[in-house]
């Protein structure tokens, strides 16, 4: 499964779902779908624009947990 931690990543650089809404363009309710984890999909293009709003790396945001180790 797929961990997105992006709400991690804005603790880390003092940002809020709405500041960063705006810098990336893209709806509160489409970036709130994203850090809780309901996202199905992401764009690349979005990923890039969180990765250049937030000064970090995809892998900062994404990451892998194998079955039985995460959430269900």
């Amino acid at each position: 499964m797929i961990v997105v931690n992006l709400d991690v990543m804005m603790a880390k650089r003092k940002m809020t779902l709405s500041q960063l809404s705006e810098k990336v363009d893209i709806t509160l309710a489409n970036l709130s779908v994203l850090k809780n984890n309901k996202a199905k999909a992401v764009r690349f293009s979005t990923l890039e624009a969180v990765c250049a709003a937030l000064d970090c790396q995809p892998g900062d945001i994404l990451e892998y947990v194998p079955a039985g180790d995460g959430e269900q």
